[in-house]
């Protein structure tokens, strides 16, 4: 006879309450559940839901409730079930995560992610960066992704090491001005000069992001870093909203799609997409900001050097980018750089 799971078994979430910004108005409500309480459980969530025990505003609300601005949502205790220990993870995967750290304090890590290299375990992945993280550091329970990065997108990865910094981090993406987040994209074509933001609202799909008036606002600002003729152009971009594949679907929108894009752009030599988290500027509880940067991977030298017929130099660093010492932590000549300042 096979012995019932004990039901009081597993982690012990609290009960809390949320507020919704405005970066969230219009979104419905199981949508941002699902985007906000990663680790829980979809079935858990449609039960709660239908059960009545997710209140907003002191109500009852259904899955498809649209968000609005300031509306109070509570979630009551939950109890999650067990997870699976991961698998053991290769050496080699584990060393390279090691030595991509750039920038470590008592509250935060932030790592220069290897392009093809998935940030959590998935569909198809039997482990990323936070299950590589917590193998290498078993007596840091606290270890939690602050953000994404796509699978095939490298650059600077912020992992909170205590829930304090969590919440604090979450909450200024939520925000969406605050923190600084520069990309380098290498896009097909020649980016016109006068081409300097795109607002363009994004809708998520079962499979892609789609450019659609039903969506939620989004806003990307460009910059032209280096030109290779007609064929291509580095752009700087700025993310000033933070929608899921937003750089992408923006420079598709533009006509002008990241080359190597798997998705959104069009088929290429090139193996690997060209998009890389080039820079962070991170408001801290202190009031400080830690301002780090991260070189394009290697890799791009090969397309570079084929654009401009010579090997190709780095662009050059953006006036307001800080380089060299200065934090107490980790920085390597290929992974990174970065200073803490006063605001």
């Amino acid at each position: 006879m096979t012995e019932k799971k004990n039901i009081s078994e597993g982690r012990l979430v609290p009960a809390r309450e949320m507020k919704v910004p405005a970066t969230h108005a219009g979104r419905r409500l199981d949508k941002y559940l699902r985007a906000e309480l990663k680790g829980v459980p979809a079935t858990l969530l449609f039960r709660l839901l239908r059960k009545g025990k997710v209140r907003i505003n002191g109500r009852r609300a259904q899955p498809s409730y649209r968000l609005e601005e300031g509306d109070l949502l509570k979630l009551p205790q939950l109890r999650l079930p067990d997870a699976i220990p991961p698998p053991e993870l290769p050496a080699p995967l584990l060393r390279e995560i090691k030595e991509s750290i750039i920038h470590e304090d008592e509250a935060l890590i932030v790592l220069n992610k290897p392009a093809g290299l998935a940030v959590h375990v998935g569909s198809g992945v039997s482990g990323g960066v936070i299950e590589a993280l917590r193998q290498l550091r078993p007596g840091e329970p606290g270890l939690e992704l602050v953000h994404r990065l796509d699978r095939d997108t490298s650059g600077l990865l912020m992992v909170a090491k205590s829930p304090i910094m969590l919440r604090h981090l979450q909450e200024i993406l939520r925000e969406g001005h605050s923190l600084r987040r520069r990309y380098l994209a290498l896009v097909q074509g020649s980016w016109p000069a006068e081409l300097k933001e795109i607002k363009a609202p994004l809708q998520r799909t079962p499979t892609t992001v789609l450019v659609s008036d039903e969506g939620l606002p989004a806003l990307t600002r460009f910059r032209v870093q280096r030109r290779f003729g007609a064929k291509a152009t580095l752009v700087q971009a700025e993310l000033v909203t933070g929608r899921k594949h937003q750089i992408r679907v923006h420079s598709r929108h533009a006509g002008h799609p990241i080359i190597g894009d798997p998705k959104y752009g069009s088929p290429t030599s090139h193996d690997l997409m060209l998009l890389h988290a080039a820079e962070l500027g991170i408001p801290l509880p202190d009031g400080s900001t830690l301002t780090l940067s991260a070189p394009y991977p290697r890799s791009w030298n090969r397309p570079l050097a084929q654009l401009a017929g010579r090997d190709p130099q780095p662009p050059r660093a953006h006036p307001r980018q800080r380089h060299g010492g200065g934090y107490r932590g980790y920085a390597g000549h290929n992974r990174g750089s970065g200073t803490r300042q006063r605001s």
